[in-house]
């Protein structure tokens, strides 16, 4: 099966073809950091990361730029993100931007979201910044008004055909208000006039000033991936204006495609609610890390699809964690049943097995990156595999299963660590299982079955399944 992305652009699935045979290109747009990452960061990341990771899997030399906003995003007031984050922290600009950009990353990190291969930073590219707006102008895409310049959207025709906006609904959509300087009021800025107490600014032919932000990512993408390049991903809400102005100066300057697929990811929500920090459901990462472990937000984030709005609920996270742990269960049985077994090749049952788990796992994400089937499918193998446990399994049978929830829990899913911990739960209850194990042995050969199996059924009942083999009785939760 080949695999299928929904490019927002077509407003379809296709199948992926990219650009240069068994390379891609990606560029995903960054984090503004003025401010700690937060869960809604958590999901773009994780969703886009398992792209990357899938791509790979499937064979691809994967590209991957996610760029570093540090001056030009601008609030609706008017001002610049950063510059109202550095007043906040009384700090340097530059300096708040380096520690929360370490920050950011440090988030990710335990996320296990991976680094991209290229994290430009805005403030470094103005040059090139330069050089494209003067190639808009000459080519009457843009003007100058009072030391700024701006998009002349009116000069290009196909303007809206990722949002599906049209001229008039742009006037409305904009993200700052209407400058006296503008012609109309859907035009947008490439570079705007630093006023006397503006500190972040660089000089230019029009005057000194600072950029835009949409001119910002079409900079860098291209300067990096080339264009057009393969697949261009963002959250749903920078579709409009911001990844439509990217595509308008993107072509406009160079007369053709800018990003061959539109890859955008949905909303979190709380308790059905947009995140937002007027609503005060505001969550971080580091607010979030010391309620769940980062390998459990991961999980939850993968079980809806990345297309879709994700609502976040303490229940909801912690059901993940419980089903996580149900999957580091089997995968320590596996190994703890490895350490004992008897030497021997994998059987044709188990190879079977890896083969129809690794079929669905794959026909699930060949779906337009499918994380909740690929997780049914890891859970039908944890089953499988935790019956499959008590027939005397050899090295060569473990030995395999381990590596199927390496290479598509681990690997591509990213949920699964390279060193599992023997187990997470506390020495008490690892302690009061292990002695109902000995208790039900006991009790068996006493010729007790009755008692033995109110111990197992007990057990059961709380999470715990066991599986009796030729070495004894190992155990798993869920």
């Amino acid at each position: 099966m080949a695999l299928s992305i929904y490019n927002s652009l077509a407003r379809e699935k296709q199948i992926f073809e990219p650009v240069r045979p068994g390379r891609v290109h990606m560029y995903v747009c960054g984090p503004t950091v003025y401010n700690d990452a937060h869960l809604g960061h958590g999901k773009t990341y994780v969703n886009f990361d398992i792209i990357v990771r899938y791509l790979r899997y499937l064979g691809f030399q994967v590209l991957y730029v996610q760029n570093i906003t540090d001056v030009g995003h601008i609030l609706d007031s008017g001002e610049d993100r950063i510059l109202k984050g550095a007043q906040r922290e009384q700090m340097q600009p530059m300096q708040l931007v380096e520690h929360y950009t370490r920050r950011y990353f440090a988030d990710m990190d335990r996320l296990n979201v991976l680094r991209p291969d290229i994290s430009p930073r805005a403030t470094g590219h103005i040059p090139e910044m330069l050089e494209w707006i003067q190639r808009l102008i000459d080519g009457g895409h843009a003007y100058v008004a009072d030391g700024s310049v701006y998009f002349d959207v009116s000069s290009w025709e196909s303007y809206g055909k990722l949002s599906g906006r049209r001229l008039e609904e742009a006037q409305t959509g904009t993200r700052v208000q209407l400058a006296d300087d503008k012609r109309a009021p859907e035009d947008f800025a490439l570079w705007r006039k630093a006023e006397p107490e503006h500190i972040m600014r660089w000089n230019s032919p029009w005057g000194v000033g600072y950029p835009g932000w949409h001119i910002e990512c079409t900079v860098m993408s291209t300067k990096y991936l080339g264009q057009p390049f393969d697949i261009h991903g963002g959250g749903v809400e920078n579709k409009f204006p911001h990844h439509e102005s990217e595509i308008a100066q993107a072509e406009a300057a160079h007369g053709e495609g800018y990003a061959r697929y539109w890859v955008h990811n949905g909303m979190l929500m709380i308790r059905g609610e947009e995140m937002h920090k007027s609503l005060g459901n505001f969550i971080s990462l580091e607010a979030a890390f010391e309620r769940w472990d980062p390998m459990a937000i991961r999980f939850f984030i993968l079980q809806s699809h990345y297309r879709g709005p994700l609502d976040l609920t303490e229940e909801s996270l912690d059901a993940a964690a419980r089903g996580l742990e149900r999957l580091y269960g089997t995968v320590r049985a596996v190994r703890r049943q490895l350490e004992s077994a008897p030497a021997g090749e994998a059987s044709p049952e188990t190879l079977q097995m890896l083969d129809t788990a690794r079929n669905a796992f794959e026909a699930s994400m060949d779906d337009d990156f499918g994380t909740p089937g690929a997780i049914a499918a890891l859970f039908d193998l944890s089953r499988a595999t935790n019956v499959q446990l008590g027939t005397g399994l050899t090295q060569g049978d473990l030995m395999a299963i381990d590596g199927a929830f390496k290479r598509l829990a681990g690997d591509v899913l990213g949920v699964l660590p390279d060193e599992l911990g023997e187990s997470d739960a506390p020495e008490l209850s690892r302690g009061l299982i292990e002695l109902l194990i000995e208790t039900r042995r006991n009790l068996r050969a006493a010729r007790a079955f009755d008692l033995a199996d109110q111990v197992r059924d007990g057990l059961g009942a709380l999470g715990v399944q066991l599986q009796d083999g030729p070495e004894g009785t190992s155990w798993t939760i869920g």
